[in-house]
């Protein structure tokens, strides 16, 4: 058969193709689908209309699955910020049930921990009573699917929470509430959560650290230090040696503050957490305090961040001090007055910095001096005459200094430290010659002659007239 007889046959038969039959409306699962993004659009122009077509997808929806979870969350999320706060602790409710089963582990566990990030992100004292709430439900959501792992986070969250509004008190409910968690049945610590007692350790410290509580603190910071049965991550190492550094630092102790402020540094620099920048000031700070005349930036840890914008005022400080350049220090520390003087810690102890650098400045000029006025050091200084006073005050009783001030005429006289040396080698001198004399009466009297007599009484007379 030729190709063309095969045409003509083939026109004359009819051929039935089987289609698939789409139908002329949607499947359930698009339909629910479009109800959802038709809603999402409809958040920002009218959200009381785009809340219905959430709840509405979660009605569509025959047995629960991931479409409902959605519609829920996102409803829930808008009548919290509506202050329909009822409603959205019903609806929250009803999302917990979907945890079970309905969605994978996973993905409740990612959804539920944003959805406590943006209740807890309302700063609304009406909305405070409500996110307490959410976050008990959450608790007992966890409790009943035997997660404690999500539990004890979730807890973390609650109290690391409450730290930040400074709520103490109910801060104190959940760290005792967590410590319970991480023990055993005979209240000994249990190794097995080991990384979640640090993270309740600091949370704690943190608290102990805003409020002052040194004895509590210290205590408890080093209890931390001996934990040995986990692996915390750095950022919590990092907020245990920051409040310990500055535990040190209440208490003068410079080289341990300034040793601690490194390793909080280091953790939190292996953390990537932005912290860092303001720990590596106090790294700064503590080791200007310590008189330190190493340069804390010349480690290999903190020699990047050397000529960073956000630490160059504090870098150019701390050379300034090293090198005693008073008045380069003070113009520093003017000009970049509000970035340094902007952190409170900085703030308590820069005094104690610039009141250093002033005396090791004024000792340096007074050094050739007998006599001077307290107005020339001022000016020579560019500080107030009361605070020359002071510091030449504190000197004296210090014994760093021998002098006396006249506050009536402004004046002070210094004493020569070359005739104090004089006078105390002679000093030194007669008593050597006291003790020889007694030796040679003590030992024997042949040895006593006119001549040592006569030498004995001048150097006793000697003595005497020096003094």
């Amino acid at each position: 058969m030729s190709d063309d007889d095969f045409m003509l046959e083939s026109d004359n038969e009819e051929y039935e193709f089987d289609y698939e039959d789409d139908g002329d409306e949607e499947s359930p699962d698009v339909d629910i689908e479009n109800r959802y993004y038709n809603a999402k659009q409809m958040k920002a122009g009218d959200p009381a209309a785009a809340i219905e077509e959430f709840l509405e997808v979660v009605k569509l929806e025959k047995e629960k699955g991931d479409w409902g979870f959605k519609g829920l969350k996102q409803a829930i999320k808008l009548e919290f910020k509506l202050k329909q706060h009822e409603k959205a602790v019903a609806h929250y409710a009803e999302l917990l049930t979907y945890i079970k089963s309905a969605v994978t582990r996973n993905y409740s566990e990612k959804s539920l921990n944003n959805m406590l990030d943006f209740i807890s992100s309302s700063n609304d004292t009406e909305d405070m009573p409500y996110m307490e709430r959410f976050y008990s439900m959450t608790l007992d959501a966890f409790q009943g699917t035997n997660n404690e792992r999500l539990w004890l986070k979730t807890n973390i969250k609650l109290a690391k929470l409450w730290l930040d509004r400074k709520e103490y008190s109910r801060l104190t409910r959940n760290v005792r509430n967590l410590y319970n968690a991480c023990r055993k049945p005979d209240g000994s610590d249990d190794p097995s959560k080991g990384t979640y007692l640090l993270e309740v350790y600091a949370l704690e410290i943190q608290m102990y650290s805003e409020t002052g509580n040194n004895k509590k603190l210290k205590a408890l910071y080093n209890k931390s230090l001996r934990v040995r049965s986990a692996v915390p991550h750095p950022r919590i190492m990092g907020i245990i040696r920051e409040c310990g550094g500055k535990m040190h630092m209440s208490e003068e102790n410079w080289k341990d503050a300034q040793s601690d402020f490194f390793e909080s540094f280091r953790n939190y620099d292996e953390a990537g957490s932005l912290q860092r920048i303001q720990v590596l000031k106090y790294l700064v700070l503590a080791s200007m305090l310590m008189k330190s005349e190493i340069n804390p930036f010349e480690s290999q840890e903190t020699k990047p961040y050397k000529t960073d914008p956000r630490i160059q005022a504090m870098t150019e400080l701390v050379e300034a001090y090293q090198r005693g350049e008073i008045h380069r220090y003070e113009n520093i520390l003017q000009k970049n007055k509000s970035d340094i003087l902007s952190d409170p810690f900085i703030r308590e102890h820069i005094d104690e910095v610039t009141r250093n650098i002033r005396t090791e400045a004024l000792l340096k000029l007074i050094a050739p001096f007998t006599r001077f006025t307290l107005e020339f050091i001022g000016k020579q200084l560019r500080i107030p005459v009361p605070e020359v006073q002071e510091i030449l005050g504190f000197l004296i009783l210090d014994k760093k200094i021998k002098g006396k001030i006249n506050q009536q005429n402004g004046t002070v006289q210094i004493e020569s430290n070359v005739d104090a040396d004089r006078m105390r080698a002679i000093r030194e001198w007669s008593n050597s010659l006291e003790k020889v004399s007694k030796a040679m009466f003590t030992e024997g009297e042949g040895f006593k002659s006119h001549e040592d007599m006569s030498g004995l009484m001048i150097a006793e007379e000697f003595g005497d007239c020096l003094w």
